[in-house]
């Protein structure tokens, strides 16, 4: 059988590369800027993954090049509840990146997790541009 590909942007510690993992997923790179969440991954995936402690900005998608799957969390206090909801001016809205990256690394699929907060009617607009942006890139949205 073959191995579908992932990279997973805003790994955290593993839980969803875990998940992704058990799926059939291979992963060709881990990113994460947090230091002891890297250690974490290093410690547990480090002989299979390649750990990327690094901030997503700085990461050229041209290396993952058709990967099968672009995966992340990407941060949620941009539209959390708990969080100011500032959305796209909130300096950790990471969804620009993780765009960009799909557009670089042209994966079969993407996977985007986030909070109940985007679903929110202030988000409309950014979800209905966020959605825009993926069927530009081929991709079909739910």
């Amino acid at each position: 059988m073959t191995t579908l590909t992932c990279v997973e942007i805003c790994a955290g510690a593993g839980g969803q590369a875990l998940g992704l993992e058990q799926a059939g997923f291979g992963h060709t790179a881990a990113v994460e800027i947090d230091a002891d969440a890297c250690e974490t991954l290093r410690r547990n995936r480090g002989s299979r993954w390649k750990i990327i402690e690094a901030d997503v900005a700085d990461v050229d998608g041209a290396e993952f090049r058709g990967v099968d799957l672009l995966a992340g969390g990407v941060p949620c206090p941009p539209f959390s509840v708990a969080g100011r909801q500032l959305g796209a001016a909130d300096e950790r809205d990471l969804f620009p990146e993780a765009l960009r990256l799909a557009r670089q690394i042209g994966p079969r699929v993407v996977l985007l997790e986030n909070v109940r907060g985007l679903a929110a009617g202030r988000f409309d607009g950014y979800r209905a541009q966020v959605v825009a942006t993926l069927r530009e890139l081929g991709y079909q949205t739910w």
